[in-house]
């Protein structure tokens, strides 16, 4: 069974930085891909950005893109998500998730960032963007 355990979310005024952290267990990052995901009240889940195993390529949203920065460090068994220039609208509870195995994705940016990719989920960390 893989755990995750999402940390680092917090109050941050609007401009400001926070350092997400999502630790798994055991030897995870060097078998599965990594995404991170957010929900704000009322609206869906939609993908931030992801980390392919390996290869370490990175995707990201759009609406996040040369804002936020994701890396792993497998000995640590960890993937940040670097989120700088912070606005309101990134306010929501953020979720990092696991693939069951390797996918790669190869270029395929939206599907690296949907959820049905992932199946293994942490219980997420809250980020609140606000002066």
């Amino acid at each position: 069974q893989v755990q995750l355990v999402e940390s680092g979310g917090g109050l941050v005024q609007p401009g400001g930085s926070l350092r997400l952290s999502c630790t798994a267990s055991g030897r995870t990052l060097d078998y599965r891909d990594i995404g991170w995901f957010r929900q704000a009240p009322g609206k869906e889940r939609e993908g931030v950005s992801c980390i392919t195993s390996g290869s370490g390529d990175t995707y990201y949203a759009d609406s996040v893109k040369g804002r936020f920065t994701i890396s792993g460090d497998n000995d640590k068994n960890t993937v940040y998500l670097q989120m700088n220039s912070l606005k309101p609208e990134d306010t929501a509870t953020y979720y990092c998730a696991a693939t069951a195995t390797i996918i790669g994705f190869r270029g395929r940016n939206s599907a690296c960032l949907h959820d049905g990719s992932y199946s293994y989920w942490g219980q997420g960390t809250q980020v609140t963007v606000s002066s």
